[in-house]
């Protein structure tokens, strides 16, 4: 994925009220940007630290610019649009990046699945025979770095993720292939595991999921200011 039109960048004043963040650019002034996370955010939003962000003529938009990306003290870079995630790995499934989710035919985004009413992430389908053969794919953004290359999930409590834990689980109960996806926007994020001082119910669940045959993935994203894309596979430890 290319950032067109380029980045441009900041150092980061203050994040707050959840979707705001006030930077100062090159020039000396101050803008408002749009974040798309509303999470905490963790680890991701210290001040002082440089920032890089896209614009929209949409002249509807109250803020035209959204933060992209900001570079912690270490110098590593982390993608904090939760939004761009889906979209990697739809180009790595185009490209055929992700090994293990290779040879179907069909991909729907966004389709209505389990009993809590949740949106599947991407339903993939192959034909086997007369029957088509799916595969649910759930993912999610990691953002959270410790340092010494790991990586958690979640940074928050999230009910909702534990919603989609416990419908991927009833979804592999019935047969069907059951996948969820870790899309690491993190440089110095190497490993993942889930973070149960944070949310000890998603981690519980997680295990429960991976015991019972949900396939646990993570994917590292290779991230500069011109591009961002899936690179390779790295481990999820439980």
């Amino acid at each position: 994925m290319e950032f067109v039109p380029a980045l441009r960048e900041g150092i980061l004043l203050k994040r707050y009220k959840r979707f705001l963040a006030d930077i100062e650019t090159d020039d000396g002034s101050v803008l408002t940007l749009h974040c798309p996370n509303t999470g905490s955010m963790l680890n991701c939003c210290e001040p002082g630290w440089r920032v890089w962000f896209s614009t929209s003529d949409n002249p509807r938009r109250k803020y035209s610019s959204t933060w992209e990306m900001v570079e912690n003290d270490s110098g590593e870079l982390i993608g904090i649009n939760p939004g761009r995630a889906n979209y990697l790995v739809e180009e790595a499934l185009e490209a055929g990046i992700v090994r293990e989710l290779r040879g179907y035919g069909n991909r729907r985004r966004e389709v209505r699945f389990g009993e809590e009413n949740s949106r599947i992430d991407f339903l993939l389908e192959r034909a086997e025979g007369n029957a088509a053969r799916e595969c649910y794919v759930e993912v999610k953004s990691v953002t959270l770095g410790l340092g010494g290359g790991q990586g958690v999930f979640p940074d928050a409590i999230t009910t909702r993720g534990q919603k989609h834990l416990r419908e991927l689980i009833e979804i592999k109960a019935r047969g069907q292939r059951a996948v969820l996806l870790f899309c690491v926007q993190h440089s110095g994020i190497d490993e993942v595991a889930p973070a149960d001082y944070i949310d000890a119910d998603y981690g519980s669940l997680l295990r429960k999921a991976a015991g019972v045959g949900v396939e646990l993935f993570a994917y590292k994203v290779m991230l500069s200011p011109q591009e961002i894309k899936v690179a390779h596979r790295i481990p999820v430890k439980l």
